[in-house]
């Protein structure tokens, strides 16, 4: 098939490469004429694990290309994928001026049938919107699709090429065919294709987001009882977890969930349901508790110093909001180094993917380290916000020498509580008893 995909963001590039390697022609489209550039040029502008193979072999083969050029990708595109960004707005709704204003720009150009496929995560409605913005515009007979993408960063590709589940919402049979046509090399195992109507197709979405985002908060409520009261919460984890009706993934408790998803969606679905005079009271809570969790390691070290780190130095391994991923949106991280700057603190921090990012937004504000150790010289402790591999096995020989004093505050719980009581060092984690 002739595929298009306005936008080169991480939904669009990982759907248009994803698309191409099953054999379909993708054109994907961009407004930035540098970002454009770069990938003609062969570079990945995001950093995925798996994704520049790809992007690099369907370049090489002809079936992936990108462009400026609306006009030329609509024009040889049967099926037009959008997958724009929806930021929330000044009253955190989500913004669909992208959406609508390309859609406005598509339908003054299409001549032929087009299968228009909103890709991105969308409020209720969205697809009657942009249906009324291609009737305004042209007579020309076109569908509009919900599509919604279940991509987790760090494993997108994997998601996308074998997904658990593929969800469209239409009431048009010919658009269902053709975009069933369009999946059937992705769930060959038999994972099924859900068509639906287009309004539940998009609230599938954000149900999914913030039931996700609920359960995280509510282990995370769970470890902060578990350290009042005096219980492990590895245990309860593993305890709950292994009641088929609960499952095991995401209980891990940490310093709240961050990225492009999560707290985007769930304070969308709020406002959503606000709008129509329904108090959805879970998901304001699990926003509040959110925002709390996500300094919980400030607190911890504030109190440890009895509030008082003017002149200390921090070391602080982490920075995105997740591993395998170079995404810093709504990190948890930058909410601590803020926490800490304003105490009076310095820091020097290391991630394997993120540091130009937060460059971007901190310059130099921070130092940053070429690798994990170099992090670590002279801080008076260390904090752990993100759950790289890397940080899993450290040197702990080489921390001693580095660090100058034994202290680690772990917002993920990497390391094995009797070790760190072997090896001596006061380790605060999160919901699990406190090493002295």
């Amino acid at each position: 098939m002739k595929i298009a995909v306005i936008g080169t963001g991480y939904v669009g590039l990982v759907t248009g490469t994803c698309l191409a390697e099953t054999g379909n022609n993708v054109i994907c489209v961009d407004i930035n004429e540098a970002k454009i550039a770069k990938m003609i040029a062969g570079e990945v502008p995001i950093y995925e694990p798996g994704l520049d193979v790809l992007f690099h072999r369907n370049i090489a083969q002809g079936r992936l290309s990108f462009t400026t050029d609306l006009a030329q990708a609509v024009k040889e595109a049967q099926i037009i994928f959008m997958a724009l960004p929806t930021p929330p707005g000044g009253d955190g709704a989500a913004d669909l001026s992208y959406i609508l204003g390309a859609a406005k720009d598509i339908s003054k150009l299409v001549t032929e049938y087009k299968v228009i496929v909103n890709k991105s995560t969308v409020p209720v409605g969205t697809a009657d919107q942009v249906q009324a913005v291609f009737a305004a515009n042209t007579t020309v007979e076109i569908d509009v699709v919900s599509n919604p993408e279940f991509l987790r960063e760090g494993v997108a590709v994997d998601d996308f090429m074998k997904p658990d589940r593929v969800v469209i919402g239409t009431k048009s049979e010919k658009a269902q065919k053709l975009m069933a046509e369009l999946y059937a090399p992705y769930v060959r195992q038999g994972n099924p294709i859900f068509f639906m109507d287009e309004r539940s197709s998009e609230l599938t979405k954000y149900a999914a987001n913030s039931f996700l985002a609920t359960k995280i908060t509510f282990m995370n409520e769970i470890a902060n009882l578990c350290e009042i009261v005096g219980a492990d919460v590895d245990a309860v984890r593993k305890g709950i977890g292994s009641d088929d009706r609960i499952g095991k993934r995401f209980l891990f408790p940490g310093i709240g969930y961050g990225g492009s998803c999560f707290p985007k969606d769930v304070q969308a679905l709020a406002i959503a349901a606000d709008a129509h005079q329904y108090d959805f009271q879970i998901l304001k809570a699990v926003m509040t508790v959110n925002e709390k969790q996500k300094t919980v390691l400030v607190d911890k070290l504030l109190k440890y110093y009895k509030n008082d780190i003017k002149g200390k130095h921090f070391a602080i391994w982490g920075l995105a909001f997740k591993p395998e991923t170079d995404d810093i949106r709504e990190a948890p991280a930058l909410y601590i180094i803020d926490a800490l700057l304003k105490n009076g603190a310095t820091v020097s921090a290391f991630d394997p993917e993120a540091i130009n990012n937060v460059k971007e937004i901190l310059g130099d504000q921070i130092s940053f380290a070429d690798n994990q150790y170099d992090a670590l010289k002279n801080a008076d402790a260390l904090l752990i916000a993100t759950e790289w591999s890397v940080f899993r096995n450290p040197d702990f020989e080489k921390m001693d020498e580095l660090l100058s004093n034994k202290v680690i505050f772990d917002g993920r719980n990497l390391f094995d509580l009797q070790k760190m009581i072997d090896l001596g060092y006061y380790y605060n984690s999160v919901g699990r008893k406190l090493i002295n």
